[in-house]
């Protein structure tokens, strides 16, 4: 088991390791990393963010599979750290399947999430990934997570 060690880095370093963008882009830092084997990262819900505004306005709610994409990107940065490889590569990892997966309590503006993700297995393009995410060290979901990594499918263009 490796050792885990204080990481800092922030939404510039996340840039670099992973494709998305705003307003999809769900992790703003990696804190923690030991080596190729687990992360634990950080999203800031503010009430600034687009999904407020219909989810719920008299109750804003994070939206569950936000934060499941939360933690999938998550573990994509784990997939980049362990393999060296770049948002630039051409390669992206597909999000490719979900088991157990349970809501424990709601994600509101003013939450930090902290996203844990811990590699199971990988075999070839195909990466298993135990995820949970906490607030005040409490869960408020975990799931086991499949990616695939694949060069993306040339642009059919329009339909």
């Amino acid at each position: 088991m490796a050792e885990t060690t204080s990481v800092n880095f922030d939404i510039r370093d996340v840039m670099r390791m992973l494709p998305h963008r705003y307003p999809f882009l769900l992790v703003d830092r990696v804190i923690e990393h030991a080596e190729g084997e687990r992360v634990v990262c950080i999203k800031n819900v503010t009430y600034n963010e687009n999904f407020f505004v219909g989810h719920f306005p008299e109750l804003p709610t994070m939206p569950g599979v936000l934060i499941l994409e939360a933690l999938a990107q998550a573990s994509g940065i784990l997939a980049v750290l362990k393999s060296g490889l770049r948002a630039d590569s051409g390669l992206i990892l597909y999000f490719a399947g979900i088991d157990n997966c349970r809501f424990k309590r709601p994600v509101v503006p003013g939450d930090q999430l902290l996203l844990h993700t811990q590699l199971e297995k990988q075999k070839r393009d195909l990466w298993k990934f135990r995820t949970h995410a906490t607030v005040n060290g409490v869960v408020v979901c975990e799931a086991d997570m499949m990616c695939v990594l694949k060069t993306p499918a040339p642009s059919q263009g329009p339909a």
